[in-house]
């Protein structure tokens, strides 16, 4: 993705800035990471330039020279020192779209939300570690229906998950189960089957309050820092 916005600046010749160093880059600097597999509404991307441009034309020069299924949507212009989007970013949402039956994603999604602790344990670097993820799960909301984009769902799990301290993926939050115990971590397959994932959503601090990165003044309310996209 580095190496595709890369070619689309010099396309555009916009004047962007670069390291320093025997291997100069480019300065672009991403949100958070996309799980593979998923699909994405909500990427952004700092550009550091070396002078002043015309942000308006932006979102369409440089659509018409990227790769077909990116489209840019907006920009902004960020002035004074900006914090990274990798810091800034406090939660996310995402549209899980499941086959498996409804009424069973309403029993679970409510005993999640009802549960005090919920317990997963993870490897990093040989060696397991257990977390309880509650407090990073901040709404579920199961729309049951067949979407006209991804007909082999029955529902959708439509999820807002807090990126800190700990993130959790959106792939662990359907293999939660509730009523694990928490001497033995809570995680096994829920009564789902995932077809598809898309990020809809990426909001900067604080928690909860929904600040999109693009949003002007957002950031300046959250960190009296520039933060956007």
């Amino acid at each position: 993705m580095a190496r595709v916005w890369e070619r689309a600046i010099r396309k555009v010749q916009l004047p962007i800035a670069y390291s320093e160093g025997f291997s100069p880059r480019a300065k672009l600097s991403f949100g958070l990471a996309l799980p593979t597999v998923f699909e994405s509404a909500a990427e952004y991307v700092d550009i550091t330039l070396e002078d002043t441009v015309e942000v308006d034309p932006l979102p369409e020069m440089l659509t018409n020279v990227m790769p077909e299924g990116i489209d840019v949507t907006g920009a902004i212009a960020l002035t004074g020192k900006v914090e990274s989007l990798q810091e800034c970013v406090e939660s996310t949402t995402w549209s899980l779209f499941v086959n498996s039956d409804p009424d069973e994603l309403q029993a679970w999604a409510a005993n999640v939300l009802a549960a005090d602790e919920l317990l997963v344990t993870r490897e990093r670097k040989g060696k397991s570690r257990t977390d309880d993820v509650r407090p990073a799960i901040l709404e579920i909301e199961i729309k049951p229906g067949q979407p006209e984009d991804v007909p082999a769902a029955t529902a959708e799990v439509f999820a807002h998950l807090a990126a800190k301290p700990r993130a959790l993926r959106p792939l662990e939050l359907l293999e939660i189960n509730p009523s694990g115990s928490t001497e033995e971590p809570s995680r096994t397959s829920v009564p789902s089957h995932f077809v598809l994932g898309r990020r809809i959503h990426q909001f900067i601090a604080p928690v909860g309050a929904r600040r999109d990165p693009l949003a002007v003044g957002a950031a300046e309310a959250s960190h009296d820092l520039s933060c956007a996209s």
